[in-house]
């Protein structure tokens, strides 16, 4: 239980790290913010499906196949759902969040809004992996996500300086957002925890969620005029993953 708060509270504290960065480093190129994107993806995108889809077949017995697929969808559908009540970071960032300052405030709120409600499936995600027993992998798709947060926790600091919040608030915004996380990822772990029953389906979820978050918003968000280095830094960053796996055993 100690592995899992200190994961949680590493999850979590990416996106504290991540605006301190934002607020040392407001006018960062995307070039960089997109590349460290990528990896991420690459990361969390291995750690879906070695450390979360492939041990739910396994997890699954007979049924394995069919508990997978229902739990990739559901998880999915659940982040869909999600979006359209709350739309993420790509669909609320424009150039208009950034100018007339009193009009833009409540825009900004719904922004930091949303990279909060989002985070929480996140957070499970790396909660539930841990009822698989594996506590490398677990610890690598903690440190994918951990890996996204930092760009995204960079992101809230600029729209909301801009639109007239005071540094201390837009900080404690970040602070939020980040203990979400936290949140998610303990109630990940003590539902899998209650019953095994549940892991199969559980890691499949997980899995739908972080499959849903790489391909809707991560690669999205990376894909700005010449994405070839995000590309690579993707590719790199599923290989990595890959080969620690292996190597780990």
């Amino acid at each position: 239980m100690r592995m899992v708060l200190l994961t949680a509270l590493g999850v979590g504290g990416a996106t504290v790290a991540g605006s301190i960065l934002g607020f040392l480093f407001k006018n960062i190129s995307h070039k960089f913010s997109d590349i460290v994107l990528s990896f991420a993806a690459g990361v969390m995108l291995a750690a879906a499906v070695l450390g979360l889809i492939l041990p739910s077949l396994e997890y699954g017995g007979d049924f394995g196949i069919v508990i997978t697929v229902v739990g990739i969808f559901a998880g999915a559908f659940c982040l869909t759902l999600i979006d359209k009540l709350v739309p993420h970071l790509h669909k609320l960032v424009g150039p208009d969040i950034e100018s007339h300052n009193n009009s833009s405030l409540s825009k900004v709120l719904l922004f930091v809004t949303a990279i909060a409600i989002h985070n929480l499936p996140e957070g499970i995600a790396a909660g539930v992996s841990f009822g698989s027993g594996d506590v490398s992998q677990a610890l690598m798709i903690a440190g994918g996500i951990a890996l996204q947060n930092i760009p995204e926790g960079m992101v809230i600091i600029g729209p909301m300086l801009a639109a007239g919040v005071s540094p201390g608030r837009t900080f404690i915004c970040a602070m939020i957002t980040g203990l979400v996380e936290v949140v998610g990822t303990l109630i990940g772990y003590l539902a899998v925890s209650v019953s095994a029953f549940i892991l199969p389906f559980g890691l499949a979820f997980a899995g739908g969620t972080m499959l849903y978050v790489i391909s809707d918003e991560m690669i999205p968000e990376t894909h700005h005029g010449d994405s070839r280095g995000a590309t690579w830094a993707l590719l790199a960053g599923f290989c990595i993953m890959l080969i620690s796996d292996v190597l780990l055993g």
